[in-house]
């Protein structure tokens, strides 16, 4: 009874039936059926950046944006707070693997060639969004103001600093000053917590609303696409991928509260801008951009490390081939695959450079271009 009362209630103030129609029409939108878990990886994306958006909620309740109580609020939360440490290693480790996997979102993407017309602004939005998740990890890695995340992020706009022409002011505008301090707490605060998440919310919004629109890509050539997919062949996207979609949200929940668990992450020390810890790095996700910069004069390096993030917004108006099928496109995904490469490459060698490491017995230190000179009279050498 209540519930036809509620229902009358609706139709009478509603065109529920127009309503219904768009949606039952996205429910029952055929998939083609090529489609399988690796394109459930925009879905675990979601469920990071709402994971982050809900953590971080709970973690304002007691967060201070202040040089003074910045880095106490976290040690409360950590130690004293109902259930903080787990809520704030939730979303310490959300931010690290939304990161991971928004890019390999976007490699799986490239290899299917699901970038190529019609759909090259899904693509620009896409690499738009991790362009800000990013930019999401570096402003949220200062705020537990932490002498590593202090350094860091001293670091981090020294190299914004250097580009030209606008650089002076673009690192004066990020640090509120002349150096990190109280100012640029409060500027990442408020961009990590505010600009930023509406920004990505209405550009997830727009991404979504385009795939949506315009279809899951097929691996057939451009212009070669059946607008009616025969059923036999297609995959319903409700309920079957759905259920996948769901199931790995489930499965990020497991693994983001058994990363929290087993491999918390430290708070660190206070920082202390009198003190510089030895061999300061970025993140790993800044980290092989930042070590490729080693290698090149300031400027010329800064303008190679921008050419990344160009050539991948730029990348469906560069690759005209029709062909969608990785096998039949070989010169593109041979570039994919050395950009991999030269990523984990830098990546490593920026892992290991100012720091010593026993390899087969032997003891050797990695210089600031990650090249290793053995120690000859250690003792384990």
């Amino acid at each position: 009874m209540i519930k036809k009362m509620i229902k009358q209630w609706f139709h009478d103030r509603f065109d529920v039936e127009g309503l219904k129609k768009p949606l039952e029409k996205q429910l029952t939108k055929p998939l083609p059926q090529h489609i399988s878990w690796f394109h459930t990886l925009g879905s675990m994306s979601l469920f990071l950046f709402v994971s982050q958006v809900l953590t971080g909620m709970l973690l304002l309740f007691y967060y201070r944006p202040t040089v003074d109580e910045a880095f106490e609020s976290v040690k409360y939360i950590m130690t004293v707070a109902n259930k903080g440490w787990l809520y704030r290693q939730i979303h310490a480790w959300g931010a690290n693997l939304m990161i991971a996997i928004v890019f390999l979102h976007m490699l799986r993407t490239f290899v299917t060639g699901s970038f190529k017309r019609p759909r090259e602004l899904t693509w620009v939005v896409g690499v738009l969004l991790f362009i800000m998740t990013c930019i999401f990890g570096f402003t949220g890695y200062l705020l537990p103001w932490n002498q590593l995340a202090y350094w860091a992020t001293t670091v981090g706009t020294e190299v914004a600093g250097a580009v030209p022409f606008i650089g002076e002011f673009t690192k004066t505008m990020l640090r509120g000053g002349s150096s990190v301090g109280g100012e640029t707490l409060s500027r990442f605060f408020v961009c990590h917590v505010i600009l930023l998440p509406w920004a990505l919310f209405f550009l997830i919004l727009f991404h979504l609303f385009l795939v949506r629109y315009q279809g899951m890509s097929t691996m057939e050539a451009v212009g070669e696409e059946k607008e009616d997919k025969d059923p036999k062949e297609a995959v319903p996207f409700f309920p079957d991928h759905v259920l996948k979609e769901g199931v790995v949200w489930f499965f990020m929940m497991g693994l983001l509260v058994t990363l929290s668990v087993l491999s918390p992450f430290d708070l660190g020390e206070k920082a202390d801008p009198l003190s510089t810890p030895h061999a300061i790095k970025p993140e790993w996700y800044f980290l092989p951009l930042y070590h490729v910069l080693k290698y090149f004069p300031k400027l010329v390096g800064i303008f190679v490390v921008s050419l990344a993030p160009a050539f991948l917004i730029l990348w469906p108006f560069f690759d005209r081939s029709k062909e969608r099928h990785p096998l039949k496109r070989p010169i593109s995904i041979t570039i994919g695959i050395l950009v991999i490469l030269s990523l984990l490459f830098f990546g490593i060698l920026g892992y290991v450079s100012e720091s010593k490491q026993t390899i087969f017995g032997k003891v050797y230190e990695f210089d600031i271009y990650g090249i290793p000179h053995q120690v000859l009279n250690h003792p384990s050498s």
